[in-house]
């Protein structure tokens, strides 16, 4: 299949987003316990995943209504201007605060580049796209998270907090040249802000939002808990599970999505969410480094089969005239699973090596509900209708 120059700006623009506030991510554990709050690092994640939930019905209806592009622009803006702004937290409050605001971001432009590659993607080869899409959003996850320690030995914190500001800046320059697929946009007024019962949430997705909630509660766990993992094993670089889960889920994005068009949304589900499972089971008992790499790759498998096919379901359940609402909904999933998975761990996590374990198996279990809900859908629901229009 052969993709539009559209389709190629937007994906380089989210993989230099996603680079953006993963590059961070590392060291925020150790910036915090400097500040003197590790106890709260679940919030670090959580004060994130927050806003980018709360924002999703806004960025929703502006996509929808103004455009796909402005909606994007907000989301790069955000990131740029918070990264410069890290360097100043001389408080835990500061800093949370900052975080909170830094969800912005992530609840803006990716809505917004959904709905962009949904328009342009052909209805029988939308499962594949999504995969090469998301292919673009995992390299961004992974690059950012094994550059991350690097960069701050080299630079510093505060230089690190500079080069993610930069990369945002790339994002905003490709994303410039994408051509808005929005018919007839509206100029932006106040007024799209008000938002009504419908605005928040598209129905038709729910099953693959479920789906999605269930199942990015232990992306949350792995957020948190990976960098503090790989000191407990003696590994000098804290996003190193993230080196190795992003070329497996790449590989496997490349393929994943085609399969999904073929043997169908649900069915390629069971076998992504089985790997999940797996992923979490080892990652709580890895004892060597050989077995903790090994778990990342299993982590990138699962995810790699699951989410480009969760995007196309999305698609396929999702009307052509609310495709914003419709990837906001999903999004929105997706953020309450990680916040659920991120807040999780203030109870569960108490900085020991055998609480982390604790924590991983009860990732196991929520993603064990994810498997039973998608059975019992295939099984019981017809609900898996293809939008044409």
């Amino acid at each position: 299949m052969t993709y539009s120059r559209n389709f190629w700006a937007l994906t380089l623009g989210m993989f230099f987003f996603m680079t953006s506030f993963n590059l961070i991510i590392p060291e925020l554990n150790s910036f915090i316990t400097l500040l003197g709050g590790e106890t709260y690092k679940g919030l670090i994640i959580a004060l994130f995943t927050v806003t980018a939930a709360i924002s999703r019905p806004f960025s929703g209806k502006m996509a929808d209504t103004v455009g796909r592009k402005s909606t994007m622009y907000v989301g790069t803006i955000v990131s740029i201007v918070i990264t410069l702004i890290y360097p100043f937290s001389g408080t835990i409050a500061f800093f949370l605060t900052l975080r909170f605001l830094h969800g912005f971001s992530t609840g803006f432009l990716p809505t917004g580049a959904t709905a962009l590659v949904t328009d342009i993607l052909p209805i029988e080869k939308r499962g594949q796209g999504m995969g090469v899409f998301g292919t673009g959003i995992a390299l961004g996850l992974g690059v950012g998270q094994a550059l991350g320690t690097p960069i701050a030995n080299a630079l510093t914190i505060n230089g690190l907090f500079v080069v993610s500001s930069l990369t945002a800046v790339l994002s905003m320059i490709l994303i410039k040249s994408v051509k808005e697929t929005l018919p007839n946009p509206q100029p932006f007024t106040f007024k799209i802000f008000k938002i009504k019962a419908n605005d928040i949430l598209e129905k038709n997705v729910l099953p693959a939002a479920m789906v999605m909630f269930l199942t990015t509660v232990c992306t949350g766990l792995i957020l948190v808990l990976t960098p503090d993992k790989s000191v407990y094993l003696g590994i000098d670089n804290k996003g190193w599970y993230y080196v190795f889960y992003v070329v497996s889920t790449i590989a496997v994005r490349l393929f994943a999505g085609k399969v999904s068009d073929k043997i169908g949304r649900r069915q390629t589900l069971i076998l992504g969410i089985v790997f999940l499972i797996i992923a979490m089971l080892m990652t709580g008992n890895a004892k060597t480094e050989f077995w903790y790499t090994a778990a990342s790759f299993i982590f990138g498998i699962a995810t790699g089969i699951s989410s480009p096919t969760l995007f196309a379901w999305m698609a396929d359940l999702s009307p052509a005239h609310r495709r914003g609402v419709g990837s906001g909904t999903l999004f929105i999933a997706l953020e309450l699973g990680i916040l659920f998975g991120a807040a999780s761990t203030l109870s569960i996590y108490n900085n020991t090596p055998e609480s982390l374990n604790y924590a991983f198996t009860f990732g196991a279990i929520v993603a064990g509900l994810a498997l039973v809900y998608v059975i019992l859908h295939l099984l019981f629901s017809k609900t898996n209708v293809n939008y044409k229009k």
